[in-house]
Protein backbone atom coordinates (compact mmCIF):
# COMPACT_ATOMS: atom_id res chain seq x y z
CA UNK A 1 0.00 0.00 0.00
CA UNK A 2 1.38 3.49 -0.87
CA UNK A 3 1.47 6.28 1.21
CA UNK A 4 1.71 9.93 -0.84
CA UNK A 5 3.69 12.14 0.85
CA UNK A 6 1.07 14.85 1.27
CA UNK A 7 0.11 12.59 3.80
CA UNK A 8 3.25 12.22 5.77
CA UNK A 9 2.76 14.07 9.32
CA UNK A 10 6.28 16.70 9.94
CA UNK A 11 6.27 15.47 13.12
CA UNK A 12 7.60 11.88 12.03
CA UNK A 13 10.86 13.43 10.67
CA UNK A 14 10.80 15.77 13.98
CA UNK A 15 10.04 12.59 16.13
CA UNK A 16 13.16 10.41 13.96
CA UNK A 17 15.80 13.18 14.97
CA UNK A 18 14.51 13.47 18.12
CA UNK A 19 14.99 10.40 18.77
CA UNK A 20 18.28 9.46 17.26
CA UNK A 21 19.98 12.58 17.69
CA UNK A 22 20.58 11.69 21.68
CA UNK A 23 21.80 8.29 20.41
CA UNK A 24 23.35 8.08 17.14
CA UNK A 25 26.68 9.43 15.69
CA UNK A 26 27.50 11.03 12.18
CA UNK A 27 28.56 7.37 10.46
CA UNK A 28 32.35 8.43 9.13
CA UNK A 29 31.15 8.74 5.81
CA UNK A 30 29.25 11.21 6.26
CA UNK A 31 31.27 12.97 8.96
CA UNK A 32 33.36 15.62 6.08
CA UNK A 33 29.49 16.65 4.68
CA UNK A 34 28.75 17.14 8.70
CA UNK A 35 31.67 19.33 8.72
CA UNK A 36 30.10 21.25 5.65
CA UNK A 37 32.91 19.59 3.26
CA UNK A 38 30.20 18.72 0.81
CA UNK A 39 28.74 20.32 -1.73
CA UNK A 40 25.36 22.55 -0.58
CA UNK A 41 22.12 20.46 -0.53
CA UNK A 42 20.72 22.16 -3.17
CA UNK A 43 22.44 19.82 -5.34
CA UNK A 44 20.65 16.87 -3.53
CA UNK A 45 23.21 15.58 -1.68
CA UNK A 46 24.03 11.83 -2.16
CA UNK A 47 26.61 9.11 -0.84
CA UNK A 48 28.96 7.64 -2.71
CA UNK A 49 27.72 3.65 -3.12
CA UNK A 50 28.88 0.91 -5.00
CA UNK A 51 25.32 -0.44 -5.39
CA UNK A 52 22.28 1.38 -7.54
CA UNK A 53 22.65 4.39 -9.39
CA UNK A 54 22.78 8.40 -8.05
CA UNK A 55 19.99 10.22 -8.92
CA UNK A 56 21.04 13.52 -11.26
CA UNK A 57 21.22 16.89 -9.56
CA UNK A 58 17.87 18.02 -10.74
CA UNK A 59 15.75 14.85 -9.54
CA UNK A 60 17.51 14.64 -6.31
CA UNK A 61 16.96 18.29 -6.15
CA UNK A 62 12.91 17.74 -6.77
CA UNK A 63 12.77 14.95 -4.42
CA UNK A 64 15.24 16.84 -1.75
CA UNK A 65 13.13 20.28 -1.80
CA UNK A 66 9.41 17.97 -1.94
CA UNK A 67 10.79 16.25 1.50
CA UNK A 68 11.78 19.82 3.09
CA UNK A 69 8.44 21.45 2.13
CA UNK A 70 6.08 18.32 3.24
CA UNK A 71 8.15 17.76 6.53
CA UNK A 72 8.91 21.40 7.67
CA UNK A 73 12.68 20.62 8.11
CA UNK A 74 14.56 23.83 9.71
CA UNK A 75 17.21 25.17 7.60
CA UNK A 76 19.89 23.28 9.85
CA UNK A 77 19.36 19.99 8.92
CA UNK A 78 20.76 18.53 6.06
CA UNK A 79 19.39 16.09 3.72
CA UNK A 80 21.43 13.01 2.03
CA UNK A 81 19.90 11.19 -0.63
CA UNK A 82 20.94 7.23 -1.53
CA UNK A 83 21.31 5.74 -5.16
CA UNK A 84 18.25 4.52 -6.50
CA UNK A 85 17.48 -0.28 -5.91
CA UNK A 86 15.02 -1.66 -7.17
CA UNK A 87 11.98 -2.63 -5.26
CA UNK A 88 9.76 -5.09 -4.67
CA UNK A 89 6.77 -3.04 -5.53
CA UNK A 90 5.59 -3.12 -9.18
CA UNK A 91 6.55 0.65 -11.17
CA UNK A 92 8.52 2.15 -8.30
CA UNK A 93 12.34 1.81 -7.44
CA UNK A 94 13.78 2.28 -3.23
CA UNK A 95 15.40 5.40 -2.51
CA UNK A 96 17.00 6.28 1.21
CA UNK A 97 16.82 9.42 2.95
CA UNK A 98 19.39 10.67 5.59
CA UNK A 99 19.04 13.71 7.76
CA UNK A 100 21.51 14.97 10.25
CA UNK A 101 22.38 18.52 11.89
CA UNK A 102 24.89 19.52 14.25
CA UNK A 103 27.01 16.72 14.04
CA UNK A 104 23.64 13.58 14.93
CA UNK A 105 22.41 12.02 12.14
CA UNK A 106 18.90 9.66 12.34
CA UNK A 107 18.22 6.46 10.82
CA UNK A 108 17.65 5.98 7.26
CA UNK A 109 14.32 6.11 5.97
CA UNK A 110 12.79 4.46 2.69
CA UNK A 111 10.91 6.36 -0.35
CA UNK A 112 9.66 4.64 -3.45
CA UNK A 113 10.58 6.90 -6.40
CA UNK A 114 8.23 6.18 -9.11
CA UNK A 115 9.94 4.59 -12.59
CA UNK A 116 9.21 7.86 -14.59
CA UNK A 117 10.20 9.92 -11.81
CA UNK A 118 6.93 11.52 -11.16
CA UNK A 119 5.82 10.46 -8.15
CA UNK A 120 7.62 10.07 -4.69
CA UNK A 121 5.69 7.93 -1.85
CA UNK A 122 6.02 5.39 1.41
CA UNK A 123 5.97 2.30 1.83
CA UNK A 124 5.99 0.44 4.92
CA UNK A 125 5.96 -3.26 5.08
CA UNK A 126 4.86 -5.31 8.50
CA UNK A 127 4.90 -9.21 9.07
CA UNK A 128 1.32 -9.65 10.87
CA UNK A 129 2.10 -13.73 10.20
CA UNK A 130 2.29 -14.49 13.81
CA UNK A 131 -0.66 -14.50 16.61
CA UNK A 132 0.44 -11.19 18.75
CA UNK A 133 -0.43 -13.40 21.52
CA UNK A 134 2.31 -15.46 20.99
CA UNK A 135 4.93 -12.52 20.49
CA UNK A 136 4.74 -12.31 24.98
CA UNK A 137 4.69 -16.06 26.40
CA UNK A 138 3.48 -16.57 29.76
CA UNK A 139 5.27 -20.21 29.41
CA UNK A 140 6.05 -21.78 32.85
CA UNK A 141 4.95 -19.06 34.81
CA UNK A 142 2.22 -19.07 37.75
CA UNK A 143 -1.12 -17.77 36.37
CA UNK A 144 -4.69 -17.53 37.61
CA UNK A 145 -8.18 -17.16 36.12
CA UNK A 146 -8.60 -19.39 33.15
CA UNK A 147 -6.60 -22.56 32.02
CA UNK A 148 -3.67 -22.37 29.39
CA UNK A 149 -6.19 -22.62 26.46
CA UNK A 150 -8.17 -19.57 27.62
CA UNK A 151 -8.63 -17.35 24.63
CA UNK A 152 -7.40 -14.18 26.00
CA UNK A 153 -3.93 -14.11 28.08
CA UNK A 154 -2.52 -11.61 29.77
CA UNK A 155 0.89 -10.64 30.75
CA UNK A 156 1.87 -8.46 33.22
CA UNK A 157 5.34 -7.04 33.90
CA UNK A 158 5.29 -6.24 37.60
CA UNK A 159 7.75 -4.95 40.38
CA UNK A 160 6.64 -6.09 43.63
CA UNK A 161 8.25 -2.76 45.26
CA UNK A 162 6.01 -0.31 41.96
CA UNK A 163 3.15 1.36 44.06
CA UNK A 164 1.34 1.62 40.59
CA UNK A 165 1.89 -1.90 40.51
CA UNK A 166 0.11 -2.66 43.89
CA UNK A 167 -2.52 0.01 43.05
CA UNK A 168 -3.17 -1.88 39.58
CA UNK A 169 -2.79 -5.79 41.38
CA UNK A 170 -5.75 -4.66 43.94
CA UNK A 171 -7.87 -3.28 41.97
CA UNK A 172 -7.49 -4.15 38.21
CA UNK A 173 -7.56 -8.15 38.79
CA UNK A 174 -9.83 -8.42 41.14
CA UNK A 175 -12.12 -6.56 38.95
CA UNK A 176 -10.81 -9.00 35.57
CA UNK A 177 -11.56 -11.97 37.17
CA UNK A 178 -15.07 -11.09 38.36
CA UNK A 179 -16.33 -10.01 34.94
CA UNK A 180 -14.45 -12.64 32.67
CA UNK A 181 -14.30 -15.64 34.80
CA UNK A 182 -11.94 -18.16 32.82
CA UNK A 183 -11.85 -16.22 29.52
CA UNK A 184 -8.88 -14.51 30.63
CA UNK A 185 -5.65 -16.25 32.25
CA UNK A 186 -3.53 -13.72 34.00
CA UNK A 187 0.64 -14.32 34.37
CA UNK A 188 3.15 -11.98 36.11
CA UNK A 189 6.32 -11.78 34.76
CA UNK A 190 9.44 -9.93 36.65
CA UNK A 191 10.20 -6.38 35.77
CA UNK A 192 11.98 -4.70 38.99
CA UNK A 193 13.33 -1.56 38.50
CA UNK A 194 16.86 -0.48 39.66
CA UNK A 195 15.28 2.18 41.64
CA UNK A 196 13.53 0.32 44.15
CA UNK A 197 16.42 -1.29 45.77
CA UNK A 198 14.71 -4.78 47.30
CA UNK A 199 12.32 -5.30 44.04
CA UNK A 200 14.87 -7.69 42.84
CA UNK A 201 14.97 -9.63 45.75
CA UNK A 202 11.30 -10.02 46.36
CA UNK A 203 11.20 -11.33 42.37
CA UNK A 204 13.64 -13.77 43.30
CA UNK A 205 12.16 -14.90 46.23
CA UNK A 206 8.98 -14.86 44.94
CA UNK A 207 10.03 -17.16 42.66
CA UNK A 208 11.79 -19.91 44.81
CA UNK A 209 8.33 -20.41 46.03
CA UNK A 210 6.62 -20.70 42.98
CA UNK A 211 9.12 -22.92 41.77
CA UNK A 212 7.25 -25.66 43.76
CA UNK A 213 3.57 -24.23 44.13
CA UNK A 214 2.05 -21.50 42.44
CA UNK A 215 -0.74 -20.84 44.13
CA UNK A 216 1.75 -20.06 47.13
CA UNK A 217 3.24 -17.65 44.57
CA UNK A 218 0.30 -15.47 43.90
CA UNK A 219 -0.72 -15.34 48.19
CA UNK A 220 3.10 -14.33 48.57
CA UNK A 221 2.55 -11.40 45.85
CA UNK A 222 -0.73 -10.53 46.95
CA UNK A 223 0.83 -10.35 50.23
CA UNK A 224 3.98 -8.42 48.89
CA UNK A 225 2.11 -5.58 47.33
CA UNK A 226 -0.74 -4.97 50.14
CA UNK A 227 2.32 -4.55 52.60
CA UNK A 228 5.48 -2.96 50.48
CA UNK A 229 5.39 -0.38 52.46
CA UNK A 230 6.46 -1.89 55.94
CA UNK A 231 9.14 -3.86 54.28
CA UNK A 232 12.14 -1.75 55.31
CA UNK A 233 10.80 -1.08 58.85
CA UNK A 234 10.60 2.56 59.95
CA UNK A 235 14.09 2.96 59.27
CA UNK A 236 13.35 2.03 55.66
CA UNK A 237 16.53 -0.69 56.01
CA UNK A 238 17.37 -2.54 53.13
CA UNK A 239 18.40 -5.08 55.26
CA UNK A 240 15.29 -5.27 57.40
CA UNK A 241 13.33 -5.39 54.06
CA UNK A 242 15.78 -8.26 52.16
CA UNK A 243 14.76 -10.32 56.07
CA UNK A 244 11.13 -9.22 55.95
CA UNK A 245 10.72 -11.17 52.32
CA UNK A 246 13.21 -14.30 53.22
CA UNK A 247 10.58 -14.87 56.41
CA UNK A 248 7.57 -14.23 54.77
CA UNK A 249 8.86 -16.81 51.72
CA UNK A 250 10.01 -19.26 54.37
CA UNK A 251 6.64 -18.76 56.15
CA UNK A 252 4.20 -19.03 53.15
CA UNK A 253 6.55 -22.21 52.41
CA UNK A 254 6.39 -23.60 55.63
CA UNK A 255 2.10 -23.14 55.31
CA UNK A 256 2.25 -25.11 51.88
CA UNK A 257 4.62 -27.74 53.20
CA UNK A 258 7.42 -26.93 50.96
CA UNK A 259 10.65 -28.45 50.65
CA UNK A 260 12.04 -26.71 53.67
CA UNK A 261 15.44 -27.40 52.54
CA UNK A 262 15.17 -26.88 48.67
CA UNK A 263 13.56 -23.52 49.50
CA UNK A 264 16.06 -22.13 52.08
CA UNK A 265 18.63 -22.79 49.01
CA UNK A 266 17.13 -21.57 46.41
CA UNK A 267 16.95 -18.10 49.04
CA UNK A 268 19.82 -18.29 50.10
CA UNK A 269 21.21 -18.51 46.72
CA UNK A 270 19.67 -15.53 44.81
CA UNK A 271 20.07 -16.79 41.37
CA UNK A 272 18.98 -13.45 39.73
CA UNK A 273 19.23 -14.56 35.96
CA UNK A 274 15.93 -15.78 34.93
CA UNK A 275 14.58 -12.15 36.33
CA UNK A 276 17.18 -10.55 34.58
CA UNK A 277 16.42 -12.70 31.27
CA UNK A 278 12.80 -11.42 31.86
CA UNK A 279 13.91 -7.59 32.27
CA UNK A 280 15.70 -8.30 28.39
CA UNK A 281 12.76 -9.60 26.92
CA UNK A 282 10.42 -6.80 28.40
CA UNK A 283 13.29 -4.57 27.42
CA UNK A 284 13.15 -5.81 23.79
CA UNK A 285 9.40 -5.41 23.78
CA UNK A 286 9.53 -1.81 24.59
CA UNK A 287 8.67 -1.77 28.41
CA UNK A 288 10.48 1.10 30.32
CA UNK A 289 8.08 1.12 33.48
CA UNK A 290 5.79 -0.63 35.13
CA UNK A 291 3.20 -1.93 35.61
CA UNK A 292 3.03 -2.89 31.74
CA UNK A 293 0.68 -5.23 30.39
CA UNK A 294 -0.22 -7.26 27.48
CA UNK A 295 -3.25 -8.69 26.54
CA UNK A 296 -2.80 -11.06 23.73
CA UNK A 297 0.55 -8.95 22.49
CA UNK A 298 -1.42 -5.66 22.56
CA UNK A 299 0.69 -3.36 25.06
CA UNK A 300 -1.12 -1.14 27.30
CA UNK A 301 1.13 1.01 29.53
CA UNK A 302 0.53 2.93 32.75
CA UNK A 303 -2.76 3.90 34.82
CA UNK A 304 -5.76 3.79 32.22
CA UNK A 305 -9.47 3.88 33.10
CA UNK A 306 -11.13 0.18 33.84
CA UNK A 307 -13.00 0.38 30.71
CA UNK A 308 -10.10 0.85 28.09
CA UNK A 309 -8.92 -2.10 29.70
CA UNK A 310 -12.40 -3.83 29.40
CA UNK A 311 -12.31 -2.88 25.54
CA UNK A 312 -8.93 -4.55 24.94
CA UNK A 313 -10.15 -7.82 26.33
CA UNK A 314 -13.41 -7.55 24.20
CA UNK A 315 -11.79 -7.26 21.33
CA UNK A 316 -9.94 -9.53 22.04
CA UNK A 317 -12.29 -12.25 22.94
CA UNK A 318 -14.29 -11.04 19.36
CA UNK A 319 -11.42 -11.71 17.37
CA UNK A 320 -10.75 -15.01 19.23
CA UNK A 321 -14.53 -16.04 18.51
CA UNK A 322 -15.92 -15.43 21.61
CA UNK A 323 -18.62 -13.07 22.98
CA UNK A 324 -17.68 -10.99 25.51
CA UNK A 325 -20.06 -10.14 28.77
CA UNK A 326 -22.58 -7.93 28.87
CA UNK A 327 -20.85 -4.08 29.95
CA UNK A 328 -21.25 -3.89 33.58
CA UNK A 329 -23.58 -1.17 34.96
CA UNK A 330 -22.61 2.12 35.77
CA UNK A 331 -21.21 3.51 39.18
CA UNK A 332 -23.91 4.23 40.66
CA UNK A 333 -23.81 8.43 41.79
CA UNK A 334 -22.38 9.65 45.13
CA UNK A 335 -24.90 11.54 46.69
CA UNK A 336 -23.99 15.10 47.47
CA UNK A 337 -23.69 16.31 51.37
CA UNK A 338 -26.86 18.28 52.13
CA UNK A 339 -25.97 21.41 53.23
CA UNK A 340 -28.18 23.16 55.86
CA UNK A 341 -29.91 26.19 55.19
CA UNK A 342 -28.54 29.53 56.42
CA UNK A 343 -28.61 30.17 59.98
CA UNK A 344 -29.53 26.37 60.52
CA UNK A 345 -26.95 24.56 62.12
CA UNK A 346 -26.77 20.93 61.10
CA UNK A 347 -26.73 17.84 63.45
Amino acid sequence: MLTGLKQLSPLLFAFTLAAAGCHAQVPLHLQGAANGQSSASSAGRQPASASGDRLPPDLARRVEVLIRSRASLPPDYDVLIGPRNPSSVPGYDEITVTFFSAGKTSKPMTFLLSKDNKSLAQFNKFDISKDPRTLVSGEGRPSRGGPSNAPVLIVGFDDLECPFCAKMHAQLFPALLDRYGNKVRIVYRDFPLDQHPWAMRAAIDTNCLAAQNPAGYWDLVDYIHAHAAEMGGEQKSLAKAHETLDTLTRDEGKRLKADSVALDACIAKQDDSAVKASIEEATQLGVDSTPALFINGEKLEGAVPLEYVYKMIDNALVASGQTPPPPPPPAAPVPSPQVPPAGKPGN
